[in-house]
């Protein structure tokens, strides 16, 4: 599963791809990765409170609701699990991933000076 996961991510991000060990570190630290053939998310909960860390689509496979289903998933079993928010961060120039972070409920909390490469981080939040 990692190695699909990781080539995945080499899609999704090739200027800073993780590896399939990347992703077993992260399982291995409490993360949860849910995955598909064009999709992943990786996230983790702690307390009440949950972590998008990452989210990818493949590039052929954007703006077809692959995201905004994965963060649905995310979202229930948040609840579930007796979550109450849920925080990502996403660089401010990446406005396809800020639109549809807004569209599923999430509202900007605060900035992150030049946290990608220079690039500001929006922090953002969903109360459940």
């Amino acid at each position: 599963m990692f190695d699909a996961v990781a080539n995945l991510h080499h899609l999704c991000f090739p200027h800073k791809p993780w590896s399939a060990d990347d992703f077993a570190d992260l399982k291995k630290s409490g993360c949860d990765i849910i995955a598909s053939q064009n999709g992943f998310v990786v996230w983790r909960l702690v307390a009440d409170e949950a972590e998008i860390i990452t989210v990818g689509v493949h590039p052929d496979a954007r703006r077809g609701g692959i995201a905004a289903a994965m963060l649905t998933l995310v979202e229930n079993d948040v609840k579930k699990r007796g979550g109450k928010k849920i925080f990502l961060e996403v660089a401010e120039n990446n406005r396809p991933a800020r639109v549809l972070y807004e569209r599923n409920g999430f509202t900007q909390i605060g900035i992150r000076p030049k946290y990608y490469d220079g690039v500001d981080a929006v922090l953002m939040e969903k109360k459940l």
